[in-house]
């Protein structure tokens, strides 16, 4: 059974990953700074309180965090549930031989890394190398890649062109002919890819920051 305390844990657990506080988090999320404080946990007369679905959502779409996600922070005993998932840096995934035709995994030269369980057996983790990305991703980060997820306007992603140019982008608009990209650094201007051009897009899930 779903206890008040593993949720209240899990939110903990997913400010911390964000390198939040609770009230960070909330403020993040566009609410107000106590929502999450260890003090709006408890009604005044003792009851334990849950926190709001609405408060939940807008912090997992402040972190981009998915639901999948958060449910393997909740656990069972404080931790979340992890696999191993194949590693290999940003810089090198675009090089041949490290992805079939459909964006998905193969070859020689994975790593491996410790990734919150996610349904898609397909996922993969790639390691952020440089400043292109920031502020959304820095030099380090590792970011959570599923080439099942299924993808909507304003969701994270990586594309993978027929000259084979990778690139971490927020999609902005996907037509038959084209996809509008927006980057993720300022200074980068966004991109538009006629649609025959691209190999593979897939979400980017969760990042290690």
């Amino acid at each position: 059974m779903l206890t008040h305390a593993q949720v209240w844990s899990a939110i903990d657990r997913l400010a911390a990953r964000a390198g939040l506080s609770a009230s960070g988090l909330a403020k993040r999320a566009g609410l107000d700074p106590t929502t999450f404080n260890k003090s709006k946990r408890v009604t005044a007369e003792g009851r334990a309180r849950w926190p709001s679905t609405e408060s939940i959502a807008k912090a997992l779409a402040a972190t981009g965090t998915t639901i999948e996600i958060f449910v393997a922070l909740i656990g069972s005993g404080g931790g979340p549930a992890t696999r191993a998932v194949p590693l290999l840096g940003f810089a090198e995934a675009g090089a041949g031989g490290y992805f079939d035709d459909g964006g998905f995994p193969v070859g020689e030269g994975w790593d491996e890394i410790a990734f919150p369980a996610v349904s898609d057996t397909h996922a993969y983790a790639l390691e952020v190398s440089g400043h292109s990305m920031e502020p959304a991703y820095r030099d380090g980060d590792v970011i959570l890649v599923s080439p099942a997820a299924p993808i909507r306007r304003g969701d994270r992603v990586v594309v993978k062109t027929s000259s084979g140019e990778m690139m971490a982008k927020e999609l902005k608009r996907r037509t038959a002919k084209s996809i509008e990209l927006s980057s993720l650094n300022a200074e980068h201007a966004d991109r538009t890819v006629a649609a025959a051009d691209v190999l593979w897009i897939a979400r980017i899930l969760w990042a290690s920051q």
